[in-house]
């Protein structure tokens, strides 16, 4: 088993810390958002870089005025460092150890020792033929099947990248992503180039050149994926198993990455832009790509498959009401009501369960807010793209290494109402924060949109219930309700059906409360009546009669609204 490696900071003041630091790359300055964060004027907001690999490991200056000292001598650039040797960065020590866990296994009997044979070397009783052609610097051997060939080359053309070209700290550094891309590109090419003539028959170079280039700078074999229009979630489930979903059907794929570290080096490459960490301490992350698609993943030792990966890919062109209405997840109709609810400052809620379609469907609905309001938008990873020009957009994040710095979405939803906003917009309410955005509805911040995760517009009172507990606030369940009742106005509910489409099942108003119970009225619904041949699902959706307790009131806010969308038998003519 490894040596475990343990990092100590001795702070100014006689401080010392010890933490476990898994192998990886950590950013090191007085950032907030540093991986290896060391609060003093002296020290830059990114000050260095520590690099931790099983056998080695490397710390670069990136530059900074006060420079950075190991074993006494001011460094410049990248330096390799030794185990018990002093780091110093102002006034701050780091020192990395190893801490041994067990004690070396002793060798193998020579009896059982097992000689590395090449492939294509003959039976010792014959002579070994003459070599035909100089042994380029990348071996490449012939394993016996092509998936096996063609795995075994990319593995060792991508160690050779991987020693020619430090792709991981090129990436941390202060390099363009151009300058890294073409570097990277003209190391490959090169490599290829030299093992072309020893390539499995059939093996195109150009088609090699691109899967490389994709695993060493871009997401590998779901760089491709990520381009299909037609593709909305990419799953990884280890480095051999790929499925995806299209048109809401899952589907296996033939694609593969080399082993777990390719995989990890993808995650690696998603999660560090945006100051997430993902590391044995750690082993789990929610982040998002540059197009704002949701990323989790998961790692050893609490997945035993190997890293997973789940992308859930948006829209490069965010969907509209048009296109919802083309899809058949919500009609004209119900379009222009939610339309009216918006407009009126009506507090909304989307619910549904998991891939039900309820970010996109915030999305839609934050796109009625006039262009006059302020708006405020929360949430874990940012993934909502709203298109008014008076946006301003909130993250939260993860603690660093100390386990310090965090800022939860209950902190952000505080934060906000001290940055006079019109309306917030909060990706998800999954825990505390409930509270806090119930008392902002209720205390003058209107026309605030949320999703929750729940299984209809009921379980979405008990969902809320259940949350403002999990503030920490001990409060009478018929104080939580009248909270609720007084908050939230109107209920969107969507569901996901078996043929894979989204449907908005439920429109229901909030009425307010009796005695202890909260009363609703589902204004609109979905009836599936049921399935075609071909799967898909039947059905229509119809109001129930119910018409909104607020109907006078759209009148006096200067709106018109069709009162006959509200009638069931107006929609049987």
């Amino acid at each position: 088993m490894a040596d475990a490696i343990k990092l100590e900071i001795r702070r100014p003041g006689g401080q010392t810390n010890m933490f476990a630091i898994p192998p990886g790359i950590y950013t090191v300055g007085s950032d907030d958002d540093c991986k290896i964060c060391l609060p003093h004027s002296s020290v830059e907001g990114r000050h260095a870089i520590l690099t931790i690999q099983k056998d080695t490991f490397w710390l670069e200056d990136l530059a900074s005025t006060s420079g950075t000292t190991v074993a006494g001598r001011k460094i410049n650039g990248r330096v390799n460092i030794g185990i018990n040797q002093e780091i110093a960065i102002g006034p701050f020590v780091l020192i990395i150890q190893l801490n041994k866990i067990l004690p070396p296994l002793p060798p193998p009997p020579p009896a059982e020792k097992v000689i590395p044979v090449p492939v294509r070397e003959p039976p010792p009783v014959a002579p070994p033929p003459a070599p035909t052609h100089p042994s380029p610097s990348v071996p490449v051997s012939l394993p016996v099947t092509d998936i096996e060939a063609k795995r075994s080359v990319k593995q060792q053309i991508h160690r050779e990248l991987v020693e020619r070209l430090d792709i991981k700290r090129l990436t941390a550094s202060r390099i363009s992503k151009q300058e890294l891309q073409d570097k990277a590109l003209s190391y490959i090419q090169a490599i290829v180039k030299e093992v072309s003539s020893r390539l499995p028959s059939g093996m195109d170079p150009a088609i090699l050149i691109k899967e490389i280039y994709d695993e060493a700078i871009g997401l590998g074999p779901i760089e491709d994926l990520l381009a299909d229009p037609d593709i909305t979630e990419v799953m990884v489930n280890g480095p051999s198993q790929l499925y995806i979903e299209k048109k809401g059907k899952l589907i296996l794929t033939d694609k593969t990455f080399l082993d777990d570290s390719s995989v990890l080096a993808i995650i690696e490459r998603i999660v560090s832009p945006i100051g997430r960490r993902i590391d044995e301490s750690q082993p789990y992350v929610d982040a998002r790509l540059p197009d704002g698609s949701r990323v989790n993943a998961i790692i050893h030792p609490l997945s035993l498959v190997g890293p997973c990966l789940t992308i859930r890919k948006f829209s490069k062109i965010p969907l509209e009401v048009k296109d919802l209405i083309r899809f058949g997840t919500i009609t004209t109709e119900l379009a222009e009501f939610a339309r009216i609810c918006v407009i009126m400052r009506k507090n909304i809620i989307v619910s549904g369960g998991t891939g039900s379609g309820k970010t996109t469907l915030l999305n839609v609905l934050g796109s009625y807010i006039p262009e006059t309001d302020r708006i405020l938008t929360i949430e874990d990873a940012a993934e909502l793209k709203l298109k008014q020009t008076h946006v301003v957009r909130l993250e939260a994040r993860p603690p660093n290494i100390e386990g310090k710095g965090a800022v939860t979405i209950r902190d952000l939803v505080r934060n906000a109402l001290r940055m006079r906003p019109d309306r917030i917009v909060v990706g998800e309410c999954r825990g505390g924060e409930a509270l806090d955005m119930l008392q902002a509805m209720n205390t003058g911040h209107d026309g605030s949109l949320t999703t929750v995760h729940a299984n209809s517009p009921r379980d979405v009172i008990s969902r809320l219930e259940t949350m403002v507990l999990m503030s920490g606030m001990e409060l009478p369940v018929r104080a939580i309700r009248e909270q609720v009742a007084s908050a939230i106005d109107v209920i969107v509910h969507e569901s996901r059906f078996s043929d894979g489409t989204r449907k908005i099942t439920k429109m229901t108003e909030v009425v307010g409360l009796e005695g202890e119970q909260i009363t609703m009225q589902d204004i609109f619904e979905f009836k599936q009546t049921g399935v075609s041949s071909d799967g898909k699902v039947i059905g229509h959706f119809h109001p129930t009669g119910a018409v909104p307790t607020f109907i006078e009131e759209i009148g006096a806010r200067g709106l018109s609204i069709d009162r006959t969308i509200f009638d069931p038998q107006k929609w049987k003519d």
